[in-house]
């Protein structure tokens, strides 16, 4: 009596579906382990991949899947699987619905999995928690974050504005090419290195012939291999340099000037956080700091004038001809004032001047796909870092792809 009522609660509470019974219930207090004996008791089999009616042929070997813990046990699944006879004449092994064909755990066990992964953001942790080894943790990243990107591929999502940008993946200026959608504010993929060639073959692979000619606006940084892989791979679409990196050149020429001059000016020892940061932003010994440098005539100051008229340029402009005049006499006016570090920068946004004007007159920049660089960060920190490409770029979309990650429903 005590048995049966076992094995009837558990196969309610376990619940593999109709077809599979539990027959047995071995416990091995010892080592804290359970063992739950599953049999097949349905007389209908069908082709896995046809789902044609099949005729039993035989049972494979007894295998054994790891399954979510029973209370502090570690519980195992057991069963012999059927093998059928199929209209092609090949055997094959059916179809269990629980667990993968080729995998050693259950599906319910590789949804815990994904849950952890979730909380932690690391897979040491998480093959802890799940008291399994850190392989089958990352074999489970790995396979989920591709199913993911499988049933995406399939959806046929359109998509008509992307950013494409860099992150910094290890030293040596090692870098990865990010993928994203501002308007989900998820990644779209990830591609080793930012070369040409990877480039190329990273928006290959992402999108579909229908997505590349529907592709409207990308934003990027103004890196040479990702403007001429945007121009070869989406021919209607038009390129955005936005309003961050564009800033972030100013700034860096900025700096670069204080550097130079506060050699020879002591009142500007310390400045660099009080001129880069938004005024709303900083202390009040920043704020006495940059009133005493923006009235100032240091060539600092003229830089920062230079730049606070620049992004003054986004404020109310969507006309492209008005914008491009505005852009090109912001340009004369800082070349007016002959600072060879921001001259560069200058030269080097008429140089890209159709992209520049795009960010002036459009809403479209990179804000989203900086803040996904920052939630990246916290997931290279958090997992310590990542040696392989392939960890990382499963780590990214893992976490921040937007994906459906869970086994099929059983």
């Amino acid at each position: 009596m005590g048995m049966e009522f076992t094995k009837d609660f558990f196969n309610l509470i376990l619940d593999f579906g109709d077809e599979w019974v539990i027959t047995g219930i071995e416990a091995d207090h010892r080592e804290q382990q359970v063992y739950i004996d599953l049999e097949y008791k349905s007389d209908y089999y069908e082709d896995p991949e046809t789902l044609e009616p099949a005729k039993l042929y035989d049972h494979t070997e007894v295998r054994v899947w790891r399954h979510l813990d029973i209370l502090h046990y570690q519980t195992y699944v057991r069963c012999r699987i059927p093998r059928v006879l199929c209209k092609d004449g090949n055997v094959k092994q059916i179809a269990i619905g629980w667990a993968g064909k080729h995998d050693r755990h259950t599906y319910h066990f590789e949804s815990r999995v994904i849950d952890l992964l979730k909380a932690t953001k690391n897979q040491t942790k998480t093959a802890e928690f799940m008291r399994c080894g850190f392989r089958l943790v990352n074999r489970i990243m790995h396979r989920c974050t591709e199913r993911g990107m499988e049933r995406r591929r399939i959806s046929k999502v359109p998509f008509e504005h992307i950013s494409i940008d860099e992150k910094s993946f290890k030293s040596g200026h090692k870098y990865v090419t990010v993928l994203s959608h501002p308007r989900s504010g998820v990644v779209l993929d990830v591609g080793e290195d930012r070369d040409g060639k990877s480039v190329e073959a990273l928006l290959t692979k992402a999108f579909t012939d229908q997505q590349r000619k529907s592709m409207r606006t990308v934003s990027m940084d103004m890196w040479q291999a990702y403007i001429n892989s945007t121009a070869n791979q989406f021919p209607n679409a038009e390129i955005v340099h936005d309003k961050y990196h564009l800033i972030a050149y100013l700034n860096k020429s900025m700096d670069q000037v204080r550097r130079r001059e506060v050699e020879d000016n002591e009142e500007l020892v310390n400045s660099r956080y009080a001129l880069l940061k938004n005024e709303e932003n900083m202390t009040e010994k920043q704020k006495r700091k940059y009133e005493l440098i923006k009235s100032s005539n240091f060539e600092v100051s003229k830089v920062w004038h230079i730049r606070e008229n620049f992004k003054s340029l986004f404020e109310c402009y969507n006309e492209e001809k008005a914008a491009r005049e505005l852009f090109v006499n912001w340009a004369k006016d800082s070349f007016m004032n002959n600072i060879k570090e921001v001259n560069n920068v200058i030269l080097m946004f008429l140089n890209h001047a159709k992209g520049v004007v795009n960010a002036l007159i459009s809403n479209l920049n990179n804000a989203m796909a900086e803040r996904l660089n920052g939630k990246i960060q916290e997931v290279k920190l958090v997992g310590r870092g990542y040696r392989t490409f392939k960890n990382f770029r499963s780590a990214i979309l893992f976490f921040h792809g937007g994906l459906d990650l869970y086994p099929l429903k059983w």
